[in-house]
């Protein structure tokens, strides 16, 4: 199905751009979807259970792809896959999943795009192969039987991650991309081998218990998030990006084998690498020539993710990154692009002012709302649901917002999500270079006498540098100061950037004394032998941003959001030509004179004035500390009882329960360490795990 080998006369150019133009109207090309997988080597279900099953599992991603589903069940090996398709205009049986090749001996589902399968067609007919359909899925086909999977998967470039079923080997493979833009997790449930784009379609799995990893909730309070390859489940995995995983039918058929094999997966594409081998090969042109760089590959990242025959637009904040994106959409576009910001009446979250003079000057069709806190508190049940497992980043608020607005307007949106952990763009970069010097000069004792000092009254100092903003510069003033302030007077008592990091990316700093029965595994940030060797402190706290925070926090906000409505996101900047490239800048044209992201904006300075973008850096966020002590305030009391947490036994309720009171009297702000308990509060009573504690939970949680 899908390809041939059969030469034919080669196309004109006219000829491919009707041809492309006509498969556009039929809806074949680019698709978003959800995948699901099972295989029950040891045939334990019979085919009709095993058709219910992954019936079942591709249904629980309806909203990832509720256009259409696709199945395929092989009795010989007992492999069952699953696809649900998000369509462009219409649906194609040329771009029909499961697909099969015409050779027979693969079978794929994919989640994703490659962008470049059209630019890939040419090379592919040149050796032989010809096309039914104009969809990528088939194009990646070709190239696999061509090249091979790892050769053809350095090739493409986009998102994605896709299951490639080998009937003649018998290997089930399974394929990340390089910086984890879409997700993917698999495991053992019972005796079967299974995978998925979420949680919810293993949940529906035959067998499913879902014991809670009390581990993997340690690093949940660590971070807000739970690094890969943990899940909140036991014994369920997310695929590392940039790895692929092969299975066979021996270790299908062993849940036993369950750390070996994650072990297994094998990286056909390393950031670590990349950063690595960036020192020596640095870019060595002038700054002219630098900007120039990086405006062609931007161009062409963003014109490759332009590619739709759908209703296109981009989220547009205002900053340097979204405006970017949208700058250079613009300037490849023969109509207004259609821009979405949502605002708040709170003016330390806002930013819908800028956003709006960014798109008068660009001339985009710009759609803004603003947001009620009844709006963006109504958001708050949807959580658990959305996220599928828990997930504490508070800017998941306004990110679903956003989502629903574009959705109402356009199928696609570009997001300019990434270019702060490539180009320097966190204000942790910027006080970890000025706090270094700053650790040299004043004696380590001292330090910390000042910052127990300053830890008495956070709330006085932040007033009293608040009354003095509007006295300096612009470019010097700061927005959510309250919580810059505090982070401030605890990186006093530290020793060095690399320790500063730690403590910018932590809520509670000991979690295994908060979780019962828990244990703070390593991850690449804390695991010495996952860290790349980085001289500079800057580019350390940059990799392991970029092997952590992004794809584990920010893409997963971005994919569940966005997904939740049926909205494809697209991420340019993780154009992993852009990513390469932007390792070998060398630091001085990333931070120059105390600004962020310098040669980012030496680009957009080129579409913008510099007058619409030069202010301080404003988070994506909501005032949930204020919402703590008004209208959630119930609703938080209500999970965090004392009696309830000692019921459930996940928590040592005494450490929560006090800042709990220290956050309602106003004597301490400790929205973000209750906000990630909150969210796991939620996600238990929604998904009923209480119910099914294990026995050894149990014993645990005495």
């Amino acid at each position: 199905m899908g390809l041939s080998t059969k030469r034919r006369a080669p196309r004109t150019y006219s000829d491919k751009l009707a041809i492309r133009r006509a498969a556009q109207k039929r809806g074949e090309g680019l698709i978003m979807c959800g995948i699901a997988g099972l295989w029950d080597v040891r045939h334990r279900l019979d085919a009709s259970a095993k058709g219910a099953a992954i019936r079942s599992m591709t249904r629980a991603l309806a909203h990832r792809g509720p256009d259409n589903e696709g199945y395929f069940q092989e009795e010989v090996s007992g492999l069952a896959l699953g696809h649900r398709r998000l369509s462009i205009v219409d649906l194609s049986p040329q771009g029909h999943q499961p697909m099969t090749s015409v050779s027979g001996r693969y079978v794929i589902v994919f989640n994703g795009e490659v962008y470049n399968h059209m630019r890939l067609r040419p090379e592919l007919e040149a050796a032989g192969f010809s096309f039914r359909g104009h969809s990528d899925t088939e194009a990646m086909l070709a190239a696999i039987e061509h090249w091979g999977i790892e050769a053809a998967i350095m090739r493409f470039i986009g998102m994605f991650v896709f299951a490639l079923w080998d009937r003649q080997e018998r290997i089930l493979t399974l394929v990340r991309d390089r910086l984890g833009v879409k997700p993917l997790y698999y495991g053992w449930i019972g005796p079967s081998f299974v995978f998925g784009s979420e949680l919810k379609a293993l949940r529906t799995a035959p067998g499913f218990t879902g014991t809670v990893n009390r581990d993997a909730l340690t690093l949940l309070l660590r971070h807000s998030y739970i690094p890969a390859p943990y899940s909140i489940y036991q014994g369920i995995y997310k695929l590392m990006p940039g790895t692929l995983l092969r299975v066979d039918d021996d270790l299908a058929a062993n849940p036993e084998a369950v750390e070996a094999l994650t072990a297994r997966e094998t990286s056909y594409w390393s950031a670590r690498e990349v950063a690595e081998s960036a020192a020596p090969n640095r870019f060595n042109g002038s700054t002219r020539e630098a900007v120039a760089e990086l405006d062609h590959l931007l161009r062409d990242a963003v014109r490759l993710r332009m590619v739709a025959d759908v209703p296109l637009g981009a989220f547009l904040s205002g900053g340097v990154d979204s405006s970017t994106v949208v700058a250079l959409m613009q300037a490849q576009s023969s109509r207004p692009v259609q821009t979405f910001t949502i605002g708040f009446h709170e003016t330390d979250y806002d930013e819908a002012q800028h956003a709006k003079a960014v798109a008068h000057h660009l001339g985009t069709a710009h759609t803004e709302m603003y947001v009620t806190p009844q709006q963006a508190q109504a958001v708050i049940p949807r959580l658990p649901e959305m996220y599928d497992e828990p997930f504490a980043d508070v800017s998941q608020i306004p990110t679903f917002l956003i989502a629903q607005l574009a959705r109402k307007n356009v199928t696609v949106s570009l997001s300019g999500d990434g270019g702060d952990e490539l180009l320097a763009g966190y204000n942790r970069y910027l006080w970890g270079r000025r706090l270094q010097g700053l650790f040299g000069r004043i004696p380590k004792p001292l330090r910390r006498m000042l910052a127990a000092a300053l830890d008495t009254k956070p709330e006085f100092w932040s007033g009293t540098l608040k009354h003095a903003m509007p006295l300096l510069p612009r470019r010097l003033r700061v927005s959510n100061l309250d919580d810059k302030v505090e982070r401030l007077i605890a990186a006093l008592a530290l020793e060095s950037s690399d320790a500063l990091y730690m403590q910018t990316v932590s809520q509670w700093h000991d979690p295994a004394a908060i979780v019962l029965g828990g244990y703070e595994p390593l991850t690449a940030i804390t695991d010495p032998a996952r860290h790349a060797e980085l001289a500079d402190g800057t580019e350390r706290m940059m990799y392991a941003d970029l092997v952590s925070y992004l794809p584990d926090d920010i893409l997963v906000k971005l994919d569940r959001a966005s997904m939740a409505v049926s909205l494809e996101s697209r991420v340019p900047l993780l154009d992993h030509r852009v990513v390469e490239f932007a390792w070998r800048i060398p630091m001085h044209m990333k931070i120059r004179n105390g600004t962020s992201k310098w040669l980012l904006r030496q680009v957009l300075y080129k579409y913008v004035p510099r007058k619409l973008i030069e202010r301080p850096k404003m988070g994506f966020g909501v005032p949930i500390d204020a919402w703590l002590r008004g209208p959630l305030r119930d609703w938080a009391e209500s999970l965090l009882t004392e009696d309830r947490l000692r019921r459930e036994g996940f928590f040592n309720p005494e450490p929560i329960r006090a800042k709990w009171q220290e956050h309602l009297s106003g004597k301490r702000r400790w929205h973000y360490h209750l906000w990630v308990v909150l969210i796991f509060q939620a996600w238990l009573e929604q998904n009923s795990i209480s119910s099914i504690i294990s026995k050894h939970d149990q014993v645990c949680a005495l």
